[in-house]
């Protein structure tokens, strides 16, 4: 594992870094490549998926993520910075849980949330990563995604959510699902283009439906358009 700190959690975490930094690497290979119990290093390497050093690709192998080149070069993500004034505003606006998702392979992450202070709540900790198959932010992670490329064992968005269904949510430009992801909760969300007009990243609002019905884009998808368009201005 190279040079040692005498940190033992440190150096192994830097061993598993610099195992996927090799080439991609499933659990198995990186046990091969750290010499690390199973447990210890799936439980490392999710660790620093949750601060994006670690990312994982298309098969869901892990790979080095975002942060790292950050930390060299001092970059601040704007899209995290502009989320920090947005998301307070929309969830104050609508009273519920607000989520910004980013698509890492098979999965979409949870990079920044604000949440009411008070009453029931959808509450998605940063850094967690949530299935790509189910939730209105996959459905627009999915929707803007090549159609011909697989969103998730092998299957295109066409084929995991059906082709009208994605046809729909491009027309309209947003998307909404009732106790999709989750029993009692539903959402709506909406795309984040960057400057060439890609998606890079799905916000949503969300809440129980008993409070927010089983229509939330009757509701809040203007204002959620509006946040969307508002985050795209940080990254021109």
């Amino acid at each position: 594992m190279g040079q040692t700190s005498g940190i033992g959690v440190l150096d192994k975490a830097v061993g598993v870094l610099r195992a996927a930094a090799v080439a991609p690497c499933g659990l198995g290979e990186l046990c091969d490549r750290t010499g690390l119990p199973r447990a210890t290093a799936h439980r490392l390497a999710v660790g620093l998926e949750v601060h994006r050093l670690l990312e994982r690709d298309a098969d869901g192998r892990w790979q080095p993520g975002p942060a790292l080149g950050e930390l060299a070069h001092g970059h601040h993500d704007p899209l995290l910075t502009a989320a920090e004034e947005i998301l307070p505003t929309l969830r104050d606006l609508t009273g519920e849980s607000v989520q910004l998702y980013r698509r890492e392979g098979g999965s979409r992450v949870c990079v920044a949330a604000s949440e009411p202070a008070s009453g029931l709540r959808d509450t998605v900790p940063v850094g967690v990563r949530l299935p790509m198959t189910a939730g209105s932010g996959a459905r627009i992670l999915a929707a803007w995604s090549d159609p011909d490329a697989a969103l998730v064992e092998g299957r295109t968005p066409a084929e995991v959510f059906g082709a009208e269904p994605m046809a729909e949510v491009r027309r309209r430009g947003w998307a909404q699902s009732v106790a999709e992801r989750e029993a009692g909760v539903a959402s709506v969300s909406a795309p984040v283009r960057g400057p060439d007009g890609g998606v890079v990243a799905a916000v949503s609002v969300s809440g129980p439906v008993e409070r927010i019905g089983r229509k939330p884009g009757s509701r809040w998808a203007n204002d959620l358009l509006a946040a969307a368009r508002d985050l795209e201005k940080a990254l021109v």
